[in-house]
Parts: structure tokens; C-alpha cells; sequence
């Protein structure tokens, strides 16, 4: 029954090994694209993930969970339309989310948006999709909440947090939507949808042609190791993106966006791990016994609120 919790454990390890990358990429401002364009490239490569439903055609592998297209039905207008809307709250999360992390440090931007993001969810999916958590669940997501709140070592400044919050609330209606379109339909039919509703958004964004200038000019600056370290990254958070989307899907949306937090416990421990081979601008090394003191603080009450699911 709890399958579900582990497909997103694994999920988040993946995206901290993406956020430690994103980390690189971000403290370096010449491989840093805009906003606006790394968002565009992130939404535009969700597209490759169609070719996934290839594998559905290897035989025992769609009884292993591989999508199929033999599940796959043209789209109802309620589809198409959750489809496009979970595009559009993505892609406009990741902007907000790319432009706190120009203006503020990721050790502060990423857990708070993460918070904000579990705590919208645990409310929205309630509005929207009546669901009811039982006491240990709620307890749960409240504790992974929190401790990932403490993972920031200080609140943003004024003049990101909108763009904090408005990304978090923007990831939580996309985690509500992709859960509504799966109970629209079912999982398979809705990730293939979904995956080309991305496609055709990012894809319209160059009808404009401020939008095109802006995606020509700063794909041009790029050079290809940056490019090819990106591409990495996309990979792997395609797949973390994946393992999440499944996990939602069999289980609790609220609950999947609260374990979020696991996130920072595997980058604490990739990063002491792998600290004599990472930068120090993606590892973030301090010895005070504060900092110490803190990380302990917030693995505990991470570490609590995981075991808590499970009890």
C-alpha cells in the first residue's frame, strides 16, 4: 500500500542530485540562462518523455509498469484543458523559481518554496479533491513541512518573496491538476497528454516574437558544456518527475509534495559524502556548530515526519 511513498523517495533523491546541479549552474552566471529560457527548455525537453510509451511494446515490461499506448484515448475537452493548465502553473512556477534563485541564495529560495508548495497542497487538495488524510498523514506532512522550512537558513527578503511564494503555490496547483487529470482518466493517458500539452506551450511561446528573440539570443550565448550539463540535468529530473508523477497518482498528492523535504536530507548526505570531489559552491561547507546544531534539527523533524507516514 505504501509503494507509492517509496516511488517518491526515490523520486527526491533524484531531484537532489538535480538540485545540487541546478547549485552549480545557478552560482555560475555564465551558465546560468534566464529565467524565462531555462524554464522554456525545461517544459519544451518534458516532450522527449513520449518516447517512453516505446517500451510499453517490449513484452513484460508494461506489466511492470511501463506506460502503453494501447491506453492512450483521444482527449476530451476536460483533458486537454487540465492538460495545458498543468503546463501553464509548471512553466510559470519555474520562472518565479529561477528568478528567486537570481536574487537570493538556493539554501533559502528552494525549502521555503518547498514548504509553501506542501502546505498549498495539503489546502487545495481538500478544495478540489475532497480528500481526507488520516491523522498520522497529516501529522506527517505537517513535521515534513516544518522541517523543511527549517532547512532555510533565513526568510527571503522582501523582493523575492513573491516570487517564493508564487512559485510554491504555483507547484502545488500543478502537483492538484496532474492529480485531477489522472482521476479524469488514468495514468498513462494523462501523462501522454500532459507531456505533449507541454510541448505545444513551450512551443507557442516562440509565436511571439519578443519571446523568440529573447530564446535565440541567450541559446546562442550558451556553450555547449553548459548545454550538455543541462541536458543531464533535465534527464534526470524528467525521470525524478516521472517516479513523482506515478507516486501521485497511486497515493496522496499532499503527502507527495510535503516529501519534499527528503530532498535536503539526501543533499546533506551527497554532499558530506562527495564533498572532497564537489565545489564549494554547491556543498555549501560550514564547520560553525550552529550550522551543525540546525542541519541535525531539520533532519530529525524530517526524518520523524517520514516515519510517522508509515506508523
Amino acid at each position: 500500500m505504501m509503494s507509492w511513498i517509496l516511488l517518491a523517495t526515490l523520486g527526491q533523491f533524484l531531484n537532489a542530485i538535480v538540485a545540487i546541479i541546478d547549485k552549480y549552474i545557478v552560482s555560475d552566471e555564465r551558465a546560468m540562462p534566464r529565467p524565462f529560457v531555462y524554464a522554456f527548455y525545461s517544459c519544451l525537453l518534458t516532450g522527449a518523455w513520449l518516447g517512453i510509451y516505446i517500451f510499453g511494446f517490449i513484452p513484460g515490461l508494461a506489466e511492470k509498469g511501463f506506460p502503453t499506448l494501447t491506453d492512450v484515448k483521444p482527449p476530451t475537452l476536460t483533458v486537454v484543458a487540465m492538460s495545458f493548465l498543468a503546463a501553464y502553473t509548471f512553466f510559470f512556477a519555474l520562472v518565479s523559481m529561477f528568478e528567486a534563485l537570481r536574487r537570493a541564495d538556493a539554501s533559502m529560495v528552494m525549502p521555503v518554496i518547498g514548504s509553501v508548495s506542501a502546505l498549498s497542497a495539503f489546502g487545495l487538495s481538500y478544495a478540489f479533491l475532497d480528500t481526507t488524510l488520516s491523522d498520522t498523514f497529516i501529522i506527517g506532512v505537517v513535521l515534513l513541512a516544518v522541517g523543511t522550512m527549517l532547512v532555510a537558513q533565513n526568510l527571503p527578503k522582501s523582493d523575492t518573496v513573491l516570487q517564493v511564494t508564487h512559485a510554491g503555490l504555483f507547484f502545488a496547483l500543478h502537483a492538484i491538476t496532474m492529480k485531477g487529470l489522472f482521476n479524469e482518466t488514468n495514468f498513462n493517458d494523462g501523462f501522454f497528454w500532459s507531456r505533449v500539452a507541454f510541448m505545444l506551450f513551450a512551443l507557442s511561446l516562440l509565436l511571439v516574437p519578443a519571446y523568440l528573440q529573447k530564446i535565440k539570443t541567450e541559446t546562442g550565448n550558451a556553450s555547449k558544456r553548459t548545454g550538455g550539463i543541462i541536458l543531464l540535468n533535465k534527464v534526470l529530473a524528467g525521470v525524478a518527475a516521472f517516479l513523482l508523477l506515478k507516486a501521485t497518482d497511486l497515493g496522496e498528492v499532499s503527502v507527495v509534495q510535503s516529501l519534499d523535504g527528503l530532498k535536503f536530507v539526501f543533499i546533506l548526505i551527497i554532499s558530506a559524502v562527495f564533498a572532497h570531489w564537489l565545489p564549494e559552491s554547491v556543498t555549501g561547507r560550514d564547520p560553525r556548530p550552529q550550522t551543525f546544531f540546525r542541519n541535525l534539527l531539520y533532519v530529525a523533524v524530517i526524518v520523524v515526519g517520514y516515519i510517522v507516514l508509515f506508523v
